[in-house]
């Protein structure tokens, strides 16, 4: 019985090499959960429009410090490659702060929902799958009958002003 080659998909990020799946060892202490959903929608992103990130890999650990759900949704296409970003670290540390960092600062971010509202009609025209911007149906429906709040989203109280040794900026 013949079996049919999966296409591979196109690699369209910066990357160091391609990697067999096998190759890669997930870092076990990796705080993040990705759940079913999340990697079924990867996993169809990433066969329709191609590898647009790396899994990032330390050379210190030889662990992936990101990309974890980029590599759960490869393995549920049943890809059997991935581009892998090998990193330099100066320590463990450094490290394990870009692997929490990494997802951490995604999760401060703030959606302004009325331009989000904007952007998604205004892709919904039929020339694409709807579920290529991260959102399903259901998603976008409630999406569409929330009312818009009045009033500013809450800001960080946090005005700390951090100078970088090694940039000499103010932050």
């Amino acid at each position: 019985m013949k079996t049919e080659a999966i296409p591979k998909p196109s690699i369209y990020c910066s990357r160091t090499e391609v990697w067999p799946i096998a190759k890669l060892k997930p870092n076990p202490r990796n705080p993040n959960r990705h759940p079913p959903e999340q990697i079924r929608l990867l996993a169809k992103i990433i066969c329709a429009q191609g590898w647009r990130s790396p899994v990032v890999v330390s050379k210190l650990s030889g662990l992936i410090v990101k990309g974890h759900g980029r590599l759960e949704a490869a393995k549920l296409a049943g890809l059997t490659e991935v581009p892998v970003d090998l990193q330099d670290y100066a320590d463990e540390a450094t490290e394990w702060a870009d692997l929490v960092a990494d997802n951490r600062l995604t999760e401060l971010a703030e959606i302004d929902n009325d331009a989000l509202k904007d952007l998604l009609i205004e892709l919904d025209t039929g020339d694409i799958d709807m579920e290529m911007t991260g959102f399903t149906q259901r998603d976008m429906e409630f999406l569409m009958t929330q009312e818009h709040q009045e009033g500013e989203p809450e800001q960080s109280e946090s005005k700390a002003t951090h100078k970088c040794p090694k940039c000499k900026y103010e932050f």
